[in-house]
C-alpha cells in the first residue's frame, strides 16, 4: 500500500506543475491539514485545513506573489502512511525580482489514500531574503 501512497503524492506534485488544482484538491482528505515551515511568509495561518484555506492562504498567494514558482521533487521516501519529498523550491519574487532555489522538505501524512496532512520544512533564510525590500 505504501507505493501506492507514493503515487498519491508524486500525483500532488504533477497536478501543481501542471496547474491542476481539482487533481491536487481531488488526492486530499476534505479535512487536510496543511502547515507552512516557521518563519516560512505564508505560516501566519497555520494550520490550515480543507481546500479553501489551503487554496486561498498558499496557493493563490504563491501565484500572485511569484513568478515560475515551482517545487521540484527530486526524492520521494516511502514510509507507509508517511510519504517525505526531497527537492529544491525555485522561482523569482514579483515585488523585489529576487530568485530563490531553496532546499526543500515536505513530510506527507496519507488517510484511506489520500493525503490527510503536510508539513513543509524549507530554506526560511533565503525565502525571507528574497521577499524583504
Amino acid at each position: 500500500m505504501s507505493q501506492a501512497n507514493v503515487a498519491v503524492i508524486q500525483s500532488i506534485y504533477d497536478g501543481f506543475a501542471a496547474g491542476d488544482v481539482t487533481a491536487v484538491f481531488g488526492a486530499m482528505q476534505p479535512d487536510m491539514v496543511w502547515n507552512e515551515a516557521e518563519n516560512f511568509p505564508y505560516a501566519d495561518g497555520n494550520p490550515y485545513v480543507g481546500a479553501a484555506a489551503i487554496g486561498a492562504g498558499v496557493f493563490a498567494r504563491l501565484g500572485s506573489e511569484w513568478d515560475g514558482f515551482t517545487a521540484r521533487i527530486d526524492e520521494l521516501l516511502d514510509a507507509g502512511d508517511t510519504v517525505i519529498a526531497l527537492g529544491r523550491y525555485g522561482g523569482s519574487y514579483k515585488a523585489t525580482g529576487q530568485r530563490i532555489d531553496a532546499q526543500l522538505a515536505h513530510v506527507w501524512r496519507l488517510r484511506d489514500g489520500k493525503a490527510a496532512s503536510f508539513q513543509q520544512y524549507v530554506d526560511t533564510l533565503q525565502v525571507a531574503r528574497a521577499v524583504s525590500v
